[in-house]
């Protein structure tokens, strides 16, 4: 069985922990720039169509008694710790996608799995403060969707053997890789539902998607074989956030992509670190990961530096300008200060 965790208004619901006095209020996590975006709009803003990656300036129009408080990365980073240790005791694997987003392998049966996700809530509610969601299922995609069902402080379970039918009623655009230009491709040839994906044939299938095509059915009739993957340590700094909803703007992008180099540049400097290797991590709708990086001659801890190498590698990473559900930003090649570079002529 498979547990899908996401923290609520993740950068938000930080901000309303740590200061009391912002519960309830309608609050964005963003920026003061002029080019400012909103990373995280809490719960009590998006009645007012505040969502994150939207301009402040917009957030600000569409809410004007808005709350704005800035990024904390590190105490993010804190909290996200906190978090996977409750997600990992007892669990096979746990898969992390983002900070505050991760899928879980769960030995056991359907109510065991079902049991594990509600102990984590409240420990999570309990040891750390915050809230979250929970998706359980045996596969992951079904297990994601009954998460974002039950958002927020949610938990929706999909039992064995009922997966195509919870699918069936959902629009066509909850299934993994089908974003708004396809969602307007299908609608035209008369598809809206995900049983509409389900019932096509192999014929219409490949003329609509090409090779990805029976795939796709294969998902929209509740067949998934994609496992849980547990990462691997990789000594590096990094930074990622989680769109609410997929952005492919690339501008937009760009300006996220530069709040996270930013918090990347200040922990190195905290820390007395500088690297060498600048990447970017972009996950999609279907949640393939696309990542570029370049090296540098010297290694830096520069803001600058770093934003300049990160935005070049978006550009390659997003020559497609598809919708992009996460981005990061990372820095590898890591030393420390205290390690003296010696000329190869000094004598």
């Amino acid at each position: 069985m498979i547990v899908h965790f996401d923290l609520d208004a993740f950068y938000a619901s930080v901000a309303q922990l740590d200061d009391p006095a912002l519960r309830g209020l309608p609050l964005v996590v963003s920026g003061r720039s002029r080019r400012a975006v909103v990373l995280t709009a809490s719960y009590e803003a998006r009645p007012f169509g505040v969502r994150s990656a939207m301009p402040l300036y917009r957030a600000l129009e569409a809410c004007p008694q808005l709350v704005v408080v800035p990024p904390v990365f590190e105490r993010y980073h804190e909290l996200s710790r906190a978090c996977f240790a409750i997600f990992s005791d007892g669990a096979r694997a746990v898969e992390g996608l983002s900070l505050d987003e991760a899928f879980v392998d769960v030995a056991g049966d359907f109510e065991s799995a079902r049991a594990f996700a509600r102990r984590v809530k409240e420990r999570i509610r309990g040891e750390v403060g915050l809230t979250a969601s929970a998706g359980v299922a045996a596969q992951k995609m079904v297990a994601k969707i009954a998460c974002d069902n039950g958002k927020p402080d949610g938990l929706e379970a999909v039992a064995p053997g009922s997966e195509a039918a919870y699918l069936a009623p959902l629009p066509v655009g909850r299934l993994w890789g089908v974003g708004p230009k396809t969602q307007a491709k299908l609608a035209a040839a008369g598809i809206a539902t995900v049983a509409d994906v389900a019932a096509l044939s192999d014929e219409r299938s490949f003329a609509l998607f090409g090779r990805w095509g029976r795939e796709l059915r294969e998902l929209a009739r509740g067949h998934d074989e994609r496992k849980v993957e547990a990462g691997r340590e990789t000594r590096s700094v990094s930074s990622e956030t989680t769109f609410e909803y997929d952005v492919a703007a690339r501008e937009r992008l760009r300006d996220v992509l530069r709040e996270l180099a930013d918090d990347v540049a200040e922990r190195l400097s905290k820390h007395g670190l500088r690297g060498t290797t600048i990447g970017v991590k972009l996950k999609r709708a279907d949640f393939t990961v696309v990542g570029r990086q370049t090296s540098l001659a010297e290694p830096t801890r520069d803001a600058a530096t770093i934003r300049a190498a990160a935005e070049r590698c978006l550009e390659r990473a997003h020559a497609d300008y598809a919708p992009i559900r996460l981005l990061g930003v990372r820095v590898a090649g890591i030393t420390e200060d205290a390690v003296e570079q010696i000329s190869l002529f000094a004598p």
